[in-house]
Order: structure tokens, then C-alpha cells, then sequence
């Protein structure tokens, strides 16, 4: 099972990309641990829909996804990097909506 649910705050306005295979947006989302240290988790989502560019830096969010390493070439060699791959990314104002993404998430899982 596969599973990330992150709340944060977004530490960078969204990037909006047009790639080959679609569109992709991407976040930083900024989480507390109990120890009160930050820890930062990169964000794509693919095909989202227009209104997620709509979030600014700050805004507090939940994301619902799952956790994806994928690897790249560049001059230095063979280079990974390990990603939260988002279905959906919800203002944490909207709690109704980021209980049921969440909900949603857990009775596919249950499924397989």
C-alpha cells in the first residue's frame, strides 16, 4: 500500500509545466514534525485542473498521493529523486473536501 497524505503550508508559489506526456504542477509543501523541525516534500501533479494554480506560497494544503522515486540522466551520471506524485492538492480551509480525498484514498486501498 502505497499511501502519502500531507498538510502543510506551500513554501513556493506552484509551477505550471507543459511536458510531452501533459501538464504538470508543482509544489514544495513545507510539513512540521513532532520534534518541531520542518521537513519539505516536492509535489507533482499531473493533469491537474486549472484551478490548482489558484494556491500561492503560504496557503496551507492537503496533498492526497502517493510516493514515487523516478530516476534521470544528467552530465554528473544517473540522478533519482523521490517525489509525492499528487491526486489531489486541497486548501486545508476545505475540510469537507480534503476528508473525503483522504477517505477516498483509504477505501482504494482497502480494495486492492
Amino acid at each position: 500500500m502505497n499511501i502519502v497524505v500531507l498538510q502543510g503550508k506551500l513554501s513556493r508559489a506552484p509551477e505550471y509545466r507543459e511536458l510531452e506526456s501533459g501538464r504538470v504542477v508543482s509544489y514544495d509543501v513545507t510539513t512540521r514534525l513532532d520534534d518541531g523541525k520542518a521537513a519539505n516534500a516536492p509535489v507533482a501533479w499531473f493533469a491537474a485542473p486549472t484551478v490548482a494554480l489558484d494556491l500561492d506560497a503560504g496557503d496551507e494544503v492537503v496533498v492526497v498521493g502517493h510516493v514515487h522515486r523516478r530516476f534521470f540522466r544528467t552530465t554528473a551520471g544517473t540522478q533519482s529523486r523521490t517525489e509525492v506524485i499528487a491526486d489531489a492538492v486541497i486548501p486545508a480551509r476545505a475540510k469537507k473536501r480534503a476528508a473525503n480525498a483522504v477517505a477516498k484514498a483509504l477505501e482504494s486501498a482497502a480494495g486492492t
